[in-house]
């Protein structure tokens, strides 16, 4: 499932921005932005997850509202890792997936869920992703490759078991998690995408999404 959602992402990326700032932002997160986004559904699901966009003291958002349901918004876009390194993520998980094994096919779902995405090949299937993910039943540090690719590794920075519904700010140095997951020696990303998945558990999560954006420390 995850390996055919990195190559749906891969055949439809939209945005290209060349980038060597010390801080750059990835989403806007308003509604222009998000009509401008493909949202692609995961083959095999159900339905898809229904993303929306509001806006608190700290700025805009993105809601996932996901029942039985699998898709994510993608965006192409060049992120030098060696300006930028680290992923910061606000995010806020309001309604978890309890129960689930997260590492089996049948419970390979997440409230929340970032990617980042290397092309290494010719063509989508060769590509190498880093989830970065919001927990319902593990803890943060865990990590395993997902089970429908060895291509794309679940790493978990935030658990609904110390924080359910409340905003949660990470970080973490996509460079060096590119070496220690895939030995891959990467100076610039190709693409990064959301997705809240509840397809396999047939559950329903919610989780917002705020502020993502890479900096050089």
């Amino acid at each position: 499932m995850i390996k055919k959602f990195i190559k749906i992402f891969c055949l439809n990326l939209i945005l290209i921005l060349p980038l060597n700032a010390k801080e750059v932002r990835v989403f806007e997160f308003t509604n222009q932005e998000l009509e401008s986004l493909k949202v692609k559904k995961v083959r095999g699901a159900d339905n898809k997850t229904i993303y929306t966009v509001g806006s608190n003291e700290n700025g805009n958002f993105l809601k996932a509202n996901s029942e039985n349901a699998a898709s994510g918004l993608g965006k192409e876009i060049k992120i030098d890792l060696n300006v930028t390194p680290f992923i910061n993520i606000t995010w806020k998980v309001e309604k978890d997936l309890k129960g689930i094994k997260e590492n089996t096919k049948k419970g390979h779902d997440y409230a929340g869920r970032v990617f980042v995405i290397k092309k290494t090949g010719a063509t989508p299937l060769s590509n190498r992703a880093v989830n970065y993910v919001f927990s319902s039943n593990n803890i943060i540090g865990e990590n395993w490759p997902s089970p429908y690719t060895k291509k794309s590794i679940d790493n978990i920075l935030s658990t609904t078991k110390d924080k359910l519904n409340e905003w949660v700010t990470v970080k973490a140095n996509v460079k060096e998690d590119f070496k220690k997951f895939h030995d891959l020696d990467v100076n610039e990303l190709n693409g990064i995408a959301i997705m809240t998945d509840t397809d396999n558990s047939k559950m329903r999560a919610v989780t917002y999404y705020q502020n993502i954006y890479f900096s050089s420390e």
